[in-house]
């Protein structure tokens, strides 16, 4: 089977690794996987593990941008010469793109629902769903069928899968090792790895650090990733006097080589459709504070597995986080459930199973 995943870029982040995951998996298993993308730095993990990608210009937030239009003669070439099964789209844009291909060539689109749309009258009009749609958390599910009124019936609750041969649980040694090589010593360090955006609440994670750092000044802040609100979020640090306490490191492709130094991690988002970096760091035994919102209760099992927080509540956020410096044991015991839990739900094989079912239900022979 012949498999085209379709996604406006290919730089790291959530929607890449689950191609990643999913596409790597599917070449193992005999499909020839497919990825049309305007580029980025994840090609050459693509190629590596033999996923063919493909890069045509398609990269913009606007439905009905010309360049959409000037790709679909030579997508509708591409399909029809491989003899393309299925279509997989993973965002808004190229569900559009996908609907008018499948229109076109007769193969059947199915798309993946990575987190919350906002329900606008053109996505309403025209909903380009495809066949079928995976949605990665029962809130999404939800919010399929209530805000765009998706028949559940439509629907596939699938969960985002974690490689557990790539995220193992850390060892006091392999902490070390990596902090050695990050100039780190044995200071408390929390952590998170996100899109610097204002819906990952990372100013939140910021404002909390004040009142952590009242109780223990030697507390560290690591936070990885790169985006828009990243000039905003330095300003807040120096405006909070905590600069030296608060470190800033780009985007890492291959998180599991930085995780294993934290000792909590922290993920106060505004919205979040599951949450595969706290995911990550569950596999990889680090304790979570995240927020009460979306998917990541479906992550997380308050109290027992982590603890969960309102959402926009910096001090709430700083006194769990102090709750698991205070509290090792405790915070062990919830780190290694939650390990449990990504073990027994959670596991890319799952995920590549129920995913390959829909394949075969859905593909055109």
């Amino acid at each position: 089977m012949k498999i085209l995943f379709l996604t406006t870029h290919a730089n790291t982040g959530g929607i890449t690794s689950y191609i990643l995951t999913l596409g790597a998996a599917l070449v193992k298993l005999g499909y020839k996987v497919f990825v049309v993308s305007s580029g980025g730095d994840s090609v050459p993990m693509m190629e590596a593990v033999g996923i063919q990608h493909i890069q045509i210009d398609i990269r913009t937030k606007s439905e009905i941008h010309p360049k959409l239009w000037l790709s679909l003669p030579v997508l509708k070439a591409l399909i029809q010469k491989e003899g393309i099964n299925i279509i997989h789209a993973q965002t808004r844009v190229t569900q559009v793109l996908g609907t008018v291909l499948s229109r076109l060539t007769g193969v059947r689109m199915i798309t993946t629902c990575h987190g919350f749309f906002k329900p606008r009258w053109f996505r309403k009009t025209f909903p380009c769903w495809g066949v079928a749609v995976i949605a990665i958390s029962k809130p999404v599910s939800q919010h399929l069928s209530v805000d765009f009124g998706v028949s559940q019936k439509d629907v596939y609750l699938i969960s985002n899968g974690i490689d557990l041969n790539r995220f193992v649980m850390t060892t006091e040694e392999r902490r070390q090792e990596i902090r050695q090589k990050m100039d780190f010593q044995d200071e408390p360090l929390v952590g998170i790895v996100a899109r610097l955006s204002d819906v990952k609440g990372i100013d939140v994670l910021i404002c909390a650090m004040p009142r952590i750092l009242e109780a223990m000044p030697s507390v560290k802040l690591m936070i990885v990733g790169q985006g828009k609100e990243e000039a905003n979020l330095r300003k807040l640090v120096q405006d909070l006097s905590i600069k030296a306490n608060v470190h800033f490191r780009d985007t890492i492709q291959q998180t599991q080589e930085i995780l294993p130094a934290f000792d909590v991690f922290a993920m106060p988002s505004l919205m979040e459709g599951l949450g595969l970096s706290v995911m990550e760091a569950q596999a990889c035994g680090i304790p979570v504070v995240a927020s009460k919102v979306g998917g990541l209760v479906d992550l997380i099992d308050d109290g027992k597995s982590g603890y969960l927080v309102d959402a926009n509540d910096p001090m709430a956020l700083a006194d769990r986080i102090l709750d698991i410096f205070r509290n090792p044991e405790v915070s062990r015991a919830m780190a290694k459930e939650a390990r449990h839990n990504i073990e027994k739900w959670f596991s890319s094989e799952i995920m590549v199973r129920e995913t390959v079912q829909i394949y075969e239900q859905y593909s055109c022979c």
